[in-house]
């Protein structure tokens, strides 16, 4: 018999779980690895759930009724003509991109760096990635010339791409592809007959309205999914819940029915309470638009500040347009580091960092990018407070950065890295407790 395939933990939830074995063991830590977003339910959406408690029936596979036209008619406010019949539902946008990988077949192109799951799910399904790197500060979608040339490489050497995963806005960069760059990712897309996979689970979070991303479906409709939950910008990742958007084509309905297949192997149906609750989010009601705009607000003061320091130290950072995500590059330090610290690789470095100081990141090598790069993955999503009431309070404050626990992380932050970054190892005393 084959051996099982190995399967490693994500390196997001790994981490996580890291530092809260260091927390429970009585270490100060400051965890920015992981992307989970760090503020209260909407009150009416916590409502809502509770008074669906009752549903407990399975339900259509590929989710109930209302849930489909809802996501249908968000994609329509957006500029995207849905059919509720080639909307499937599933308990988070996560396993979703997994099952699409399984009823697309075939091997994958993926941006580099990318998501920590996106390399992760092929690997599980037996295919190889084809990682293909991005145009300086589009993270996200791989550069088109490149894609070309790396599926026409993988087809003379006997492998079968038939799909390619984008990433918009980005994570891990915080970066937004131009509308140009997708325009011609999707124009190699269609030359090479590749299905694209678009993950716009950050859309909803990126700053500047007058700026959004523009999605693939915009330019090559009839072979472009796009996939979107509540997870970010509803900060309800616990609830598992996501939506993926077929295309009307023979391609789309095609993937359509492999896709509820493979759906009614694996989960059967979404929890029908929590589809219940994702309808009415979905359908964008005056106080959904107004949370939503205030964690917006509240992601981007905070990103940008902490983005500052570590622009302050030297790092190189290409401005963040989305998210809660930075992607600094402490290259132009790389001298110091191995000198000061012994300290070559982005993996040493964010161990360095959570052992001397209990500051918690994630290396680039995460993302796919080689182990020498020196970029760390920095989510300030976590940093808004310890207590609902504290959570509450910086949503709702104008200068969120402002508040006594956010400007303590950032101070927390600005002294680790301009230690890091001083002519000496840190001082033992400096570690954990400081």
């Amino acid at each position: 018999m084959p051996e099982p395939t190995e399967v490693t933990m994500s390196a997001t939830l790994a981490a996580d779980e890291a530092l809260a074995r260091r927390r429970l063991a009585g270490e100060q830590v400051l965890s920015m690895a992981s992307g989970e977003i760090g503020l209260p339910v909407l009150p009416a959406l916590r409502a809502k759930l509770a008074a669906a408690a009752g549903l407990n029936t399975y339900g259509p596979v590929a989710g109930s009724a209302a849930l489909r036209t809802a996501a249908a008619d968000y994609w329509r406010r957006r500029g995207l003509s849905a059919d509720p019949g080639l909307v499937v539902c599933g308990p988070g946008s996560k396993p979703l991109l997994f099952a699409l990988l399984l009823a697309v077949g075939g091997d994958v192109a993926l941006p580099m760096p990318s998501w920590v799951s996106y390399a992760a799910q092929a690997g599980l399904l037996g295919v190889r990635p084809i990682p293909v790197e991005t145009l300086p500060g589009q993270g996200g979608v791989p550069d088109p010339d490149r894609l070309r040339e790396a599926v026409t490489a993988a087809r003379a050497a006997g492998r079968d791409p038939r799909s390619v995963v984008v990433t918009l806005p980005d994570n891990p960069t915080g970066t937004i592809a131009r509308p140009d760059t997708v325009r011609r990712l999707c124009e190699a897309a269609r030359e090479l007959d590749l299905v694209v996979i678009s993950d716009e689970i950050y859309c909803d979070l990126v700053f500047d309205d007058a700026q959004p991303a523009v999605s693939p479906a915009v330019f090559a409709p009839e072979r472009t999914v796009v996939t979107t939950g509540l997870t970010k910008n509803l900060a309800v990742g616990g609830w598992r819940t996501g939506v993926a958007r077929l295309p009307d084509s023979d391609i789309g309905r095609a993937l359509h029915t492999r896709l509820v297949g493979v759906a009614s192997q694996i989960w059967s149906s979404p929890a029908a309470p929590v589809q219940e609750a994702a309808a009415w989010a979905f359908t964008e009601p005056p106080e959904v638009v107004e949370h939503i705009r205030a964690s917006r607000r509240l992601h981007e003061a905070v990103a940008r500040a902490m983005a500052a320091r570590f622009a302050a130290v030297g790092a190189l950072l290409t401005p963040i347009r989305a998210t809660c995500y930075l992607y600094p590059d402490f290259e132009p330090l790389r001298e110091h580091l191995e000198a000061a610290h012994r300290i070559t690789s982005g993996a040493e470095l964010a161990q360095h960092l959570v052992e001397a100081y209990g500051l918690g990141l994630l290396p680039a090598s995460a993302f796919g990018e080689p182990g020498r790069s020196l970029r760390l993955r920095v989510a300030t999503s976590r940093l808004y407070g310890d207590t609902d009431e504290q959570r509450t309070a910086a949503l709702a404050a104008t200068d969120p950065v402002a508040l006594p626990w956010i400007r303590a992380s950032l101070d927390r932050v600005e002294e680790v890295l301009a230690d890091l970054v001083a002519s000496r190892a840190p001082r033992p005393e400096a570690a954990l407790h400081a």
